[in-house]
């Protein structure tokens, strides 16, 4: 087990990486990708040992958590065997994966079994025309099954992802804490993120603030606010009425969390993004194919990058696209 620790130049420790295994997805949601999408080709993206050694390199320098991301990571050929590899670091605290759980019902008791520690399954809407109008491919029956078979594995603390989107599934919102609770897994509800040139929809006139899905909340549910933390962006609650659960809001517009940011992500394609909203980044897939063998090259290049990560993002709420790059393309 290593001491050593990423710092970057805001003097945050950064322990946490979201790690992408692949920039293809068997959904199309609405907020993430546009309808006709266009794929890397094989040969500019990660093979799994890179993503081992990738991960390997960053755990040296002190990251504590993983979490695997796609696109959806579950398409991948091979990933229960990386999980299985990635979970065996030693120093690694948590292996984490965000999936839309339409693969789960076959691969939640193997992922189990592999090591993942946690998931994070996303879920819009509980209406089987919504799910497939939002999702445009996503078959809903398929992603509860995944959530039960996920329950059934023996994953704890699974949590559900909401992007709320008003006039499309806020009026569901209780609706989905309610699935929660019956379901004894938590619940975060996301502000759309301006990534990516979408038409779809109007980003501005969709958006839906946590403060409003708080207030929803609060017609039925008595909410208490909790101090606790999973090293992510969410802030969490508790509900009186049912304690076992956890409710997070993740707000990037309405409340900035960039002050306690200890994340970086890696693309399936190999390039390190320092921030979520900024296009800062470095090309770590050339440092390991140019130096093959010489992880010490690999650990140089994520360490001088720490130089680079911005303080924050500037998300505004308009329908200029402010980060070209699509959600599967910058990695959940």
């Amino acid at each position: 087990m290593t001491d050593r620790i990423l710092m970057d130049r805001f003097s945050r420790p950064v322990d946490y990486l979201r790690m992408s295994v692949t920039d293809r997805c068997d959904f199309r949601c609405v907020y993430c990708m546009a309808e006709d999408m266009e794929f890397l080709p094989r040969q500019r993206i990660l093979t799994l040992e890179e993503l081992y050694q990738m991960a390997q390199s960053f755990v040296t320098l002190g990251t504590r958590k993983i979490r695997l991301t796609g696109g959806e990571p579950l398409i991948r050929p091979g990933v229960v065997d990386l999980c299985k590899r990635i979970a065996a670091l030693p120093g690694l605290r948590e292996l984490c994966m965000t999936t839309n759980g339409s693969q789960l019902g076959k691969l939640a008791a193997p992922l189990f079994d592999a090591g993942l520690k946690r998931l994070n399954i996303s879920l819009d809407s509980l209406d089987p025309d919504r799910f497939r109008e939002l999702t445009r491919t996503g078959d809903l029956a398929k992603v509860i099954a995944g959530i039960d078979a996920a329950n059934a594995a023996g994953f704890q603390h699974t949590k559900l992802n909401c992007v709320v989107m008003k006039g499309r599934n806020d009026h569901e919102i209780n609706d989905l804490v309610a699935f929660a609770i019956e379901r004894g897994v938590d619940i975060s509800f996301i502000e759309e993120m301006p990534l990516g040139v979408i038409s779809e929809h109007s980003r501005a006139e969709a958006f839906y603030s946590s403060t409003q899905v708080r207030e929803r909340i609060a017609e039925r549910y008595t909410l208490i606010d909790s101090a606790e933390s999973t090293q992510g962006p969410s802030r969490y609650w508790r509900l009186a009425e049912a304690p076992h659960i956890r409710l997070g809001f993740i707000s990037p517009h309405s409340h900035n969390f960039c002050g306690t940011c200890n994340r970086v992500r890696l693309t399936v394609e190999g390039r390190l993004l320092l921030c979520l909203g900024n296009e800062h980044s470095v090309d770590l897939k050339d440092v390991l194919r140019r130096h093959p063998g010489e992880p010490q090259r690999l650990e140089q290049a994520i360490t001088e990058a720490m130089k680079i990560k911005p303080y924050r993002h500037n998300f505004e709420l308009n329908d200029e696209v402010q980060v070209v790059r699509f959600m599967n393309m910058t990695g959940g």
